[in-house]
């Protein structure tokens, strides 16, 4: 236990000292928007972008940013551990190298957008260990149900300390003839989280994935401003967003406590999918590629681990 409680501090170290994307803005502090595309530009981008528009911006505001725009390389020269503008472990593990990866397949498959879908799919593979111990809990969790509601119903009316401490290890027994692990899943997120924080911080922070197009859509265009300009793909794209957004919820959520956590857990995913539905009108498109992309793969994933359990 004592392991786990400092790979959970160690984790959370990492991602929040270091790394957060932080936004282009005015003498004001008023943040910089590219009105063509409708995108908050980010300021502490690890290299410079080529597009002539967005590079005028970048030289305009370039005295409020983290590292100056002349001391960023060029993203196609970005090295693998590029880190003499930026400090911080994070950076340096995670984020610099991630986005390394998308941009040297984006060289090689000439798209960025095909890049980000690509990288995304095989972060999920090289967790899908984690993801599969996960979903695995899940479904003991489910098989375990019934005998944690009989045990509820049991001590429902007893409420002193011996009761309590009965029913805590006959929990405990459940949970160990189904092969459940309570704090399990916890550290499986913790282990997973950064990567995925690194993920995105990779996309936000390399301009060069914005200037491209893939198919219709402009990568660095959000869909309201997509939607605006007349192409109506972008609606589409968030109803796909919201798809597989329910699903990746629906299957992840299911039968994973008893019924008041139940009824919890159901307006959480309500709440959640109104949430994403309406910030998906402000994602980046490669951003929305790469959730759902990744949301896709993970619902296929469930239902493959779902139906040989049983």
């Amino acid at each position: 236990m004592k392991i786990k409680k400092i790979l959970v501090l160690l984790v959370l170290f990492l991602t929040l000292t270091t790394g957060c994307t932080k936004y282009l803005t005015d003498d004001d502090n008023k943040r910089i928007i590219n009105e063509s595309t409708g995108q908050n530009l980010t300021s502490n981008i690890i290299c410079k972008p080529t597009e002539k528009e967005l590079l005028k911006i970048y030289e305009k505001y370039s005295d409020n940013m983290e590292v100056k725009l002349k001391d960023l390389p060029y993203c196609k020269d970005l090295k693998v551990f590029s880190t003499k503008n930026y400090s911080g472990l994070w950076v340096y593990f995670f984020v610099t190298p991630i986005a390394w990866l998308i941009v040297k397949l984006g060289l090689l498959v000439k798209n960025y957008g095909i890049s980000v879908m690509l990288i995304g799919l095989a972060l999920r593979i090289v967790l899908m260990p984690f993801t599969l111990k996960t979903i695995k809990q899940s479904e003991n969790m489910k098989k375990a149900q019934p005998e944690l509601d009989r045990l509820e119903r049991k001590y429902r009316d007893k409420t002193d300390s011996n009761s309590m401490m009965q029913k805590s290890q006959e929990t405990m027994l459940i949970y160990k003839k189904y092969n459940i692990n309570p704090v399990g899943g916890c550290l499986v997120s913790f282990i997973q989280l950064p990567l995925f924080f690194a993920f995105l911080e990779a996309i936000n922070r390399v301009p060069a994935i914005f200037e491209e197009n893939l198919f219709t859509l402009q990568l660095g265009t959000t869909p309201l401003i997509g939607i605006k300009s007349g192409n109506y793909w972008y609606i589409l794209l968030i109803i796909i967003i919201i798809i597989t957004t329910y699903f990746s919820f629906k299957f992840s959520m299911a039968n994973t406590g008893n019924s008041e956590q139940q009824q919890q857990m159901q307006f959480m995913t309500k709440f959640m999918l109104v949430f994403i539905s309406i910030a998906s009108l402000s994602l980046p498109t490669a951003i929305a590629l790469y959730w759902v992309v990744t949301n896709g793969f993970s619902v296929i994933q469930t239902l493959i681990v779902k139906k040989r359990s049983k």
